[in-house]
Parts: structure tokens; sequence; C-alpha cells
């Protein structure tokens, strides 16, 4: 027979939304319980070590300065940051030959940057036309909701370099391509970033700056604040919420009863738990029509960071691939030298069935045109496929096809019963990185420690 626990509020899943809400309840005087499948805590935040302390991050890294919210919290876990390596010259393959350039766009062409700029500035102003707390509001948000993102690029952007230099961006925000994405969708998310150039930038952007000891760290210094209220190995199998005020959430090994649950899971993932009674249809619909994004996060470790000597930053994007953007991943040391490179979207799905060492090889290869044949002298190499992940099955978070925010939007967010929801693509700000998994954790411990004291006022009433 399973232990039986009681609380007041179980959550589900140990990443930054589900211990950020756990953080929040147990500050305000709220008793919880946090259930995670893992053997650890983070979620799509992962250390890795490679040698005398030093880590990288095979999961999410970066924090911009617009993320006011994750930032805070790094403070107030004793933890810092440091900016990504952005000195010196990107570089660019494209049609097969390499160019050296400054800036976030490449000066290939003229033609090109301007057919580029219109788009994004096209982009930006529609995107401020999208209410980010509720998209399918949006006056042409069934017009937007009907086409994907390439079905608007191939109307409103002429050139095919810009065209790829698009696909580019997109890749690398989603982890899909142009058109596996709603328009819609598209527009939401520069809304709740404040921009393209906020998702896109390194300095100033989405990829402005690391911590310390790897993002994972955050995760694991709240979950040493709640102590035995986090288990571990306890993947949630079912969620019975019949009576009112009462639900009990069945873990392998753990029952927990409570008032109000918290499920804090990519969407896609709530719908592998059980519930009695049944999800509404709306609801059930809506989390079959949220893929994850395809992702291989891969790195290459040498020496010393050998691009630098030659005034390169290290971020490199190739229309060639199969990596298509890199970044230089080294400690904030400069030692050893790590090159990141990305395999997104198409790439990620192929090279995902791939045996290692031949995806291993590929990787290298492209380093080696991108940077030299240096790339070639790895001491070391180590890569992750978050769609191989039990737990997550896809990074960077989920993507709406089109019609699901008009058809089915307001079910994202919206309680069933003593069931609240959070996680990274339930924000409103930020949605989809760190930031907005932080900030979602708050609001859902927010709205249940209201309905919580509203229930005991209607008691005492009564």
């Amino acid at each position: 027979m399973p232990d039986t626990r009681e609380t007041e509020v179980a959550i589900v899943g140990a990443g930054l939304a589900g211990l950020a809400a756990a953080r929040r309840l147990t500050a305000s005087g709220i008793d919880c319980v946090l259930l995670e499948a893992r053997d650890r805590v983070g979620g799509r935040t992962l250390n890795h070590p490679i040698g005398d302390g030093k880590i990288v991050e095979v999961g999410g890294q970066w924090v911009g300065p617009t993320q006011t919210r994750v930032l805070e919290l790094i403070r107030e876990l004793g933890l810092e940051s440091f900016p990504t390596y952005n000195r010196g010259e990107h570089v660019i393959e494209y049609d097969g030959a390499l160019h050296r350039y400054t800036g976030t766009i490449p000066r290939i062409s003229k033609r090109l940057l301007a057919d580029f700029g219109q788009a994004q500035w096209r982009l930006d102003r529609m995107a401020k036309k999208v209410p980010a707390e509720a998209p399918w509001t949006a006056s042409k948000a069934k017009e937007w909701d009907s086409q994907t993102l390439w079905s608007w690029m191939r109307r409103n952007v002429v050139t095919k370099g810009a065209r790829d230099a698009l696909s580019l961006g997109v890749e690398a925000v989603w982890a899909a391509q142009p058109e596996d994405i709603s328009l819609l969708h598209a527009l939401f998310y520069i809304s709740s970033a404040g921009g393209l150039d906020a998702l896109w930038d390194t300095e100033g952007g989405a990829q402005d700056a690391r911590v310390v000891g790897g993002t994972q760290l955050i995760s694991i210094r709240m979950a040493e604040e709640l102590g035995d209220r986090v288990v571990l190995e306890a993947p949630v199998r079912r969620i019975a919420y019949g009576e009112a005020d009462r639900v009990t959430v069945h873990a392998d090994g753990l029952d927990v009863e409570a008032r109000r649950v918290i499920v804090a899971m990519p969407p896609t993932l709530t719908c592998r738990i059980a519930y009695d009674p049944p999800m509404p249809a709306l609801r059930d619909q809506l989390t079959q029509r949220i893929p994850q994004g395809t992702v291989i996060k891969c790195m290459a470790i040498y020496d010393r960071p050998f691009w630098r000597a030659r005034g390169l930053t290290g971020q490199a994007t190739s229309t060639d691939g199969p990596v298509k953007l890199t970044f230089d991943n080294s400690p904030p040391d400069g030692a050893p030298g790590v090159l990141l490179g990305f395999l997104e979207g198409t790439q990620a799905r192929e090279l995902g069935a791939w045996e290692p060492a031949r995806r291993r090889a590929a990787v290298i290869d492209c380093f080696a045109r991108l940077f030299g044949d240096e790339a070639r002298a790895a001491l070391d190499y180590v890569d992750k496929s978050w769609a191989d992940e039990e737990w997550t099955r896809g990074c960077y978070g989920c993507y709406m096809p089109t019609g699901a925010w008009t058809a089915y939007g307001p079910q994202l967010r919206a309680p069933v019963g003593p069931i609240h929801w959070a996680g990274a693509e339930t924000a409103t700000v930020w949605s989809g990185y760190m930031d907005g998994a932080v900030r979602s954790g708050d609001t859902a411990a927010d709205t249940v420690a209201a309905s919580l004291s509203g229930a005991r006022e209607r008691f005492a009433a009564a």
C-alpha cells in the first residue's frame, strides 16, 4: 500500500514553476507537498559536469535583462550571473560561403537586409495588437490563427535570403519550423517577450547572461529551502477530484490528500495523467494540440576557446546546417573552451534518429566549417535530446499550430475544479522561458492562496 500524506496544496512537477509555486505558498504559511517524477529537480534545466568542478548546461541556460522575475529570484537565492561571451565578430554560413559580421543581422546584401527589416517591423507591429493574456481576443485573431508563420512569410517576405534568415530565427526560438506554428502564436510570443529583438539578441536580449554554476542551481536552491516537502521519484499517475475542496493525487508509492493541486508541467504532458472525473472535453482537446519543440543541444569541449584569438564571438548561424546556431558556452573564466550548437526542428528530428557517433561527427564537421580545423580537436563532446526525455518529451517549450488559440485558448490557464495549471507555457510575460516559468508558479500560488482564503471565509460565515 502506498504511504499517505495530507497537505493543503499538492504540486506536480519540480521544475522552476512548481518550485516557485511551492516557495511562494510556503512563504504565505500554506503547507504543500511537491511531487517530482525524476530523481532530480530542475525540469528542463540540467547541469552537466565537465571536470574541475565546472559544468555546462544541457537544458535552459540564459537570462535577459527584461526577465526581471527570474533575475530577482537569482539574487534572492544568493546566485550570480555572468555575461554571454559577445566580443568580436559573428560568422554566418550562407549558400556555402562564410561571412563575418557584427550586430544582430548579417549584412549579406542591402536588399536582403531591407527585406528582413520590414518583415521584423511588421511582425513587431502586429504583435502589439495581441494581448498576451488572451491572444484569441485580438481583432484579427481568426485571420492570424488560420495561417502558419510560413504562409505569412511566403506572402510578405520577398527575398529567399530574408526568408532563410527569418526561418533561422524561428527555429532558434521555437525549435520548430515556420510551417509548424500558427502566426497568432508567433505574435503572442513576440508580445509576451516585448519584441523580436528581445527574443533574438544576445547582449540585452534573451541570451544576455548565464548563471554562475548553472541554471539548475536555481531549482536546487529552492528545493533545499523546501526540504522534505519535495518528493523525488514519485511520478503522478492519477488525480481524483470529485469531492468539493478535496483532491487526491496518486503517485508511485505515495498518495497525497490536499485541498488544491497545481500541475506544473508542459501542457501536452498534463494529459498523460488520468483524471477522475475526466478532464472537460475542451481542456483535453487543447492538450492534444500543443506539441513540444524538438531540439538537441550539442557541446564540444576544447582546452581553450580558440575562436576568441581569431576575433570571433563563437556565435554563428548556418543555412547549410545541420547545426544552425552556435554560441561560446565556456565557463566564466574561459577554460575550458566550449562550443555550443543547436540541432532544432527538422535537423533535430533527423539527427535524433542517428547513432551518437554519427551525430557527433556531423556536429563537429559543422563546427570545423564555421570555425576552422581546430574545432576537430575536441577533448570531449556531450549532447542532450530532450525529445527522448520521458518526463519532458521535447524543448524548448510547446507551440500552437493553426486554430488552437482561437478554438481552445481560454482552457490553457483556466482551473478545473481544485486543479490549477502552471508552467512556462501558461505565462503571459516571457512565455516559454525560465522567467515565464517562475512567473507562472507565482501566479498559480497566488490564485490558490486566494481560493483557499475564500473557502475559509465561506466556511466561517456558514
